[in-house]
């Protein structure tokens, strides 16, 4: 055999070995991904923007679903066990379910006031706070404000720049990266809001009714007035007595736009419509609430496309 080819032989065998080899070290630092969980699709999407291939995302809400009433399963531990990084809503919109679910995951990273746990309200404009003394008699009632608050888009660059921080926090070798991204998330939603002003402009003022409280953010940066709701408190089932009130409400204030979330019945708000005319339509409050809408961009697109049409066929 020829010297070559030996050489050539043993040098694969050789570069084979070595590969083998390399697949049985453990990932470096710099290669491992941070893994983060976060309570709704809507805080998923954020992190994702300015997270990009540096992190691994899950969100334990589907976006389809009522947040304020997630059924905790075993399968949520496991998820909340592996994670660097654990992002939630807050102002007690996970209240019923969220906060035994860190307990019971033994993973000390993520309890409340641990490195590990990251409370998007912090960085958003509140709405809603209430004054005084709050009971249960008020309904479903947020002590804190509305928890709502990523249906504004400022809000939404503000979260995206506190999550962009928290990564960097964790992962200082990829800091700059998070806030690059932070920074191109920022100018991309900057130019997406100049198209989605525009459509609304015309519609500045218009008076619409929803199901829930989860409008007031959204109502407030397009300039809509919400009069009512089909919830006579927040979290309480409509009454005869009160959607008979709200019926006469529009009426007087021509208000021709019920807003209803995915996950309540169409049978009272249905029954408003005929009574006054109005459309009933089932917005998004949550990316992921239809399968084509996978991003915080696509959520504003389909939001503003169904409002603007609807307006337009009740001028």
């Amino acid at each position: 055999m020829k010297a070559s080819n030996r050489f050539s032989r043993f040098t694969i065998a050789g570069v084979l070995g070595l590969l083998a080899w390399v697949a049985l070290l453990p990932p470096t630092a710099a290669a491992k991904k941070l893994n983060v969980v976060t309570s709704t699709t809507d805080m998923a999407a954020l992190t994702q923007e300015v997270g990009g291939d540096k992190v691994n995302v899950d969100s334990i809400a589907k976006g389809y679903q009522d947040p304020h009433f997630v059924e905790a399963k075993p399968s949520f531990l496991l998820k909340l066990r592996q994670a660097d990084l654990l992002i939630s809503v807050g102002l007690q919109l996970e209240i019923g379910w969220l906060p035994p679910l860190i307990t019971q995951s033994g993973n000390p990273r993520i309890q409340v006031g641990a490195s590990g746990y990251l409370d998007a309200s912090q960085f958003s404009e509140i709405m809603e706070i209430p004054q005084g003394t709050v009971t249960r008699a008020e309904g479903d009632v947020h002590p804190m404000g509305n928890p709502h608050y990523w249906l504004d888009p400022d809000n939404g660059r503000r979260i995206a720049k506190g999550i962009a921080i928290k990564l960097g926090d964790l992962d200082p070798e990829d800091a700059a990266y998070f806030q690059q991204r932070s920074q191109d998330f920022a100018q991309r939603l900057a130019a997406a809001e100049q198209k989605w002003d525009t459509e609304m402009k015309p519609f500045r003022g218009r008076k619409v009714v929803t199901y829930h409280r989860s409008f007031p953010n959204f109502a407030k940066h397009y300039g809509l007035d919400v009069i009512g709701y089909v919830e006579p408190r927040p979290g309480i089932p409509p009454t005869p007595s009160h959607t008979l009130e709200l019926i006469q409400l529009m009426k007087r204030e021509n208000c021709k736009l019920v807003l209803v979330e995915p996950y309540f019945d169409l049978k009272t708000p249905q029954s408003i419509g005929r009574e006054t005319g109005a459309q009933v339509v089932v917005y998004l409050p949550s990316v992921g609430g239809e399968k084509q809408v996978t991003n915080y961009f696509e959520l504003f697109d389909y939001d503003i496309a169904l409002l603007t049409k609807a307006f337009q066929a009740t001028q």
